[in-house]
């Protein structure tokens, strides 16, 4: 799996939870959740990002709606340490993308997911499939469901 391109590994890993959800490859860029809302049609906040973050040295990803922002002390709480954001090569180290094509789920290690809470008030969002063309729409309790993540209050106030 890990010669396969990014959006194809996006692909086994929502065949293997039995998601049906299209990946879109778009023409104009998605790495950044303005760029993935222009490029879908869609609002920033339906835009899920994928956030790493390194706690000791394990990887977490926070799956934050696009318009928020995270309050890195209530991740720190939970995991009761603290977290700092990852760099690039501990990104694709332990997620197996780059920054700006994470997606949610299908990673190269196993990693922790937590979900903002606020991205459940939308009916879809959208979320990174591997590259920075490309893009997946899903429910939120799906998405949920399918990670096993964790849903918080995630936002800075």
């Amino acid at each position: 799996m890990a010669r396969m391109k990014g959006p194809d590994r996006v692909r086994a890993a929502l065949d293997a939870a039995s998601l049906e959800c299209e990946i879109r490859t778009l023409p104009d860029s998605t790495r950044t959740a303005v760029e993935a809302a222009a490029a879908v049609g869609c609002t920033v906040g339906e835009i899920a990002k994928s956030l790493v973050f390194r706690s000791g040295d394990r990887a977490v990803v926070a799956v934050m709606s696009g318009d928020n922002r995270l309050d890195p002390g209530r991740l720190a709480l939970v995991l009761e340490e603290d977290v700092h954001r990852a760099d690039a090569d501990f990104v694709r180290a332990r997620t197996g993308y780059a920054i700006g094509g994470v997606p949610p789920l299908g990673h190269a290690t196993p990693i922790d997911i937590f979900m903002d809470a606020d991205l459940f008030r939308f009916d879809r969002i959208w979320a990174a499939a591997g590259s920075p063309f490309s893009v997946f729409a899903i429910e939120p309790a799906r998405l949920r469901d399918a990670t096993g993540a964790r849903v918080m209050e995630l936002k800075a106030a």
